[in-house]
């Protein structure tokens, strides 16, 4: 971590400690929008480690395991459940080969927009939400202030970190609010949670 933005963090008492304990690299800047959206897909509402097997069960369904979006969009809706995707995911990682077909998903244009407009471009898909979007901006542009606040283990590591209440609507304000003191480095704040979260539950998410 660039140490500018580890001595703005060690202002949060919480992520001082944690800064202590966990190194948290910078991530590569993706070539493939597309693949990493599908990914991002299949990860939604599962641990790292299933999200991963299935994933690695969906690129051994094509050739060189790449999910290019005509094969993927001919593909039989039964194979893509037989290797663990759910008839929703099924219908969506084939919209999204649909959105990638028909629409310029180039990393050099996608990099021009704000991470307002990645999120508007690409909920568009059916299936895709908020937070799938954020995984993009986190884990594959490499955008340093972004806050997944519906994420569950972010929620799950602040509540027990700060001692926030389990009122969901009251603690999602207070996490809220304790996050808002990380920008314009929230990327950061949000991965050492993880880190955290990681080191309990045996790799339960990316970090």
């Amino acid at each position: 971590m660039d140490k500018k933005i580890l001595e703005f963090l060690k202002q949060d008492r919480v992520v001082a400690l944690l800064t202590e304990k966990f190194d948290v690299k910078p991530l590569p800047v993706t070539k493939d929008i597309y693949f990493d959206m599908l990914e991002n897909i299949v990860s939604q509402q599962l641990s790292g480690r299933v999200a991963s097997t299935i994933f690695n069960r969906f690129l051994d369904l094509f050739p060189n395991r790449y999910p290019k979006p005509n094969i993927l969009l001919k593909l039989d809706d039964s194979q893509l459940q037989g290797i663990g995707l759910s008839v929703a995911k099924t219908s969506y990682v084939k919209a999204m080969a649909n959105f990638a077909i028909n629409n310029d998903l180039n990393i050099a244009k996608i990099q021009l927009l704000s991470d307002e407009e990645v999120i508007k471009l690409l909920t568009q898909i059916k299936g895709v939400g908020v937070w799938t979007v954020q995984m993009l901006l986190i884990f594959s542009l490499g955008r340093e202030d972004v806050f997944p606040i519906d994420d569950l283990a972010v929620r799950q590591g602040m509540i027990e970190l700060y001692g926030i209440g389990s009122d969901n609507k009251l603690a999602k304000f207070k996490i809220s609010e304790i996050a808002s003191h990380w920008s314009p480095y929230r990327t950061w704040g949000t991965r050492l949670i993880w880190a955290y979260m990681n080191e309990k539950k045996k790799n339960a998410t990316r970090m």
